[in-house]
């Protein structure tokens, strides 16, 4: 027997534990298990592979965790930019462009904050601390679109098998800065809107936009075919949108309103104008059958009309027109329904809401509900001239040489 110390074996592992050899190749320790057989009989082997013995076996189960999991191949080098960038191209569906332009803006948030992290990896601090960063600088309603952003890209991996829970609906949406109060008109502003833009060109689409309640997207897509002038009363019937779909913005919003006799006034003198501009552009007019249209007859876009409503605003003097958006006007005639004693349920049921919280939500500075209900019912119950106003309470104490007074 020598001296020399014969090395020992590493010990045997335990059966199903898989094998672990080293690669000249790759020059790496690798692990490997068999963990299963497809419907021809076929091994399914997963690999794992490492600097030493232990890192081998431990990425060998991270893989065969993942395989228990059900997640797909590739998922432990998925990251959130990979399945952010994956829901940005396939999974919007039937949206706007200028929508998928504003979600494009919000997942650059996530890019920028956490896009480099494995999806696998990815924690509630994570999403904590990339909200949390925008706090400073951002409204409370970006950081909530960012969050819904990062939400809807993650539920699409889930689908997918690249991860098996969704950490962002574990996370609270912080409070940001204060954003863009809504505001409305008063009613002397109003009126004064109403009597001096008069000459504008615009000026149909802001009576019919403020004294009818539309939305400027069911504005835009308005057809001729939809108004109807000549019934008692004449009625609008808003069944479209510009969005991709065509459709309105929710099923609640298509309705059939009556309109005011002043919208009808210049509906009628703004088919008048529009047939006045076809005979003018000649062959060049496109006939579209939109109410609202350029000279052209062509369809209006959101810079058209919101360039067009401030331009007609600088003949108002008390108002400053690069601090008012067109959507305002909607938002002027919720207000002016409230000042004239409407319950918040016909407000809503005018303008198109799903229920009367969106309504209280949305335009919670326009509305002044008084509740007149209780009021009015014992006003019936016990009127003044019943109970007479002259009541009268005796005394407790009385002072010395003070008689008692009868009261009928």
């Amino acid at each position: 027997m020598t001296d020399q110390t014969v090395p020992r074996k590493p010990p045997r592992r335990a059966r199903g534990e898989g094998t672990v050899y080293w690669d000249k190749r790759l020059e790496r320790f690798v692990a490997t298990r068999i963990v299963g057989y497809d419907d021809r009989g076929k091994e399914i082997r997963k690999r794992g592979s490492g600097k030493s013995r232990s890192a081998a076996m431990e990425a060998l189960r991270l893989r065969v965790r993942d395989y228990e999991r059900g997640l797909a191949p590739g998922a432990d080098k998925t990251t959130v930019s990979d399945v952010v960038k994956d829901w940005i191209l396939y999974g919007q569906g039937q949206v706007d462009d200028n929508t998928v332009k504003t979600r494009e803006f919000n997942c650059a948030h996530i890019d920028a904050g956490i896009g480099d992290v494995l999806l696998r990896k990815l924690t509630t601090k994570h999403v904590e601390k990339l909200l949390r960063s925008m706090v400073a600088t951002h409204s409370t309603r970006t950081i909530a679109d960012v969050r819904a952003c990062l939400n809807s890209a993650i539920k699409r991996a889930m689908a997918r098998d690249l991860v098996d829970r969704n950490v962002v609906e574990l996370v609270v949406t912080p409070r940001g800065t204060t954003g863009r109060k809504s505001k409305s008109l008063t009613e002397r502003q109003a009126l004064e809107v109403l009597t001096l833009t008069k000459a504008h060109w615009m000026y149909a689409y802001i009576v019919v936009s403020m004294l009818v309640g539309i939305r400027t997207e069911e504005m835009r897509a308005l057809t001729w075919d939809r108004v109807d002038l000549d019934s008692e009363p004449a009625t609008v019937a808003v069944w479209r949108s510009v969005r991709k779909s065509g459709d309105t913005k929710t099923r609640k919003s298509r309705r059939t309103l009556a309109m005011p006799d002043l919208a009808v006034d210049v509906l009628r003198r703004r088919r008048r104008d529009q047939d006045a501009d076809r005979v003018k552009a000649g062959a060049d007019w496109k006939d579209t059958g939109l109410v609202f249209t350029t000279t052209l007859g062509t369809a209006l876009d959101s810079a058209n009309v919101r360039r067009g409503f401030r331009s007609a605003l600088g003949a108002v003097p008390s108002v400053n027109p690069a601090e008012w958006t067109p959507r305002e006007l909607r938002h002027s005639f919720v207000s002016l329904m409230s000042a004239g004693g409407a319950a918040v349920e016909e407000i809503a049921h005018v303008v198109g809401h799903s229920d009367t919280s969106t309504t209280e939500r949305i335009y919670r500075h326009e509305l002044r509900p008084v509740i007149q209900t209780g009021a009015t019912f014992m006003n019936r119950f016990a009127a003044v001239d019943v109970v007479a106003p002259d009541w009268h309470m005796e005394p407790l104490f009385r002072l010395p040489g003070e008689e008692r007074t009868a009261h009928a």
